[in-house]
């Protein structure tokens, strides 16, 4: 896998990989990170970068919330406490935190922000492609991060829309 500080703004996409449960992030078609879920009755997902390998999963009140555990060892390394409506507060166990915040409806795009507000990187979730602010980021292993899990959040909403209109679907049947 490549380094993403050799990554131009808007260089990265998000690509399925063909007949797996996995994505892959990446810069000029080469390959920055993976985000695979095991298994369709899981809802966890697991990262991997040349940084190192992460679970993302559930947390919080009704599993609204989510965490990140360094795979290798089980630590838990940061925990996202969900704002009503879409976003949250990323808090790493080192006390670094981020805001995730999502805007739009039909062209919706996924914000990482710094806690005052900065932002660092934006999902573009229909073109696929991230957008990397042109500010100080935090180190690349942690800005990476952040973009697997924002992708992981994506992904989660869409599964999660997805079963409400299958309810509504049923109920109205």
């Amino acid at each position: 896998m490549i380094p993403l500080s050799s990554a131009a703004s808007g260089g990265l996409t998000w690509s399925k990989i063909p007949h797996s449960r996995s994505y892959e992030l990446k810069m000029q078609g080469e390959a920055v990170g993976t985000l695979t879920r095991p298994s369709i009755w899981c809802a966890k997902y697991e990262a991997e970068t040349a940084q190192g390998r992460w679970t993302f999963r559930r947390g919080g009140f009704l599993g609204t919330g989510g965490e990140i555990l360094d795979t290798a060892s089980g630590q838990l390394l940061a925990t996202l406490k969900s704002h009503w409506g879409s976003g949250g507060t990323l808090t790493f166990a080192d006390g670094e935190t981020f805001r995730l915040e999502c805007r739009g409806w039909w062209r919706p795009v996924w914000s990482v922000m710094t806690d005052a507000g900065q932002p660092l990187l934006r999902l573009h979730v229909r073109e696929k492609s991230v957008e990397l602010a042109e500010v100080a980021a935090p180190a690349e292993s942690r800005l990476l991060l952040l973009a697997m899990f924002a992708w992981h959040r994506v992904l989660q909403a869409e599964e999660d829309a997805a079963s409400a209109a299958t309810v509504a679907v049923i109920a109205a049947g």
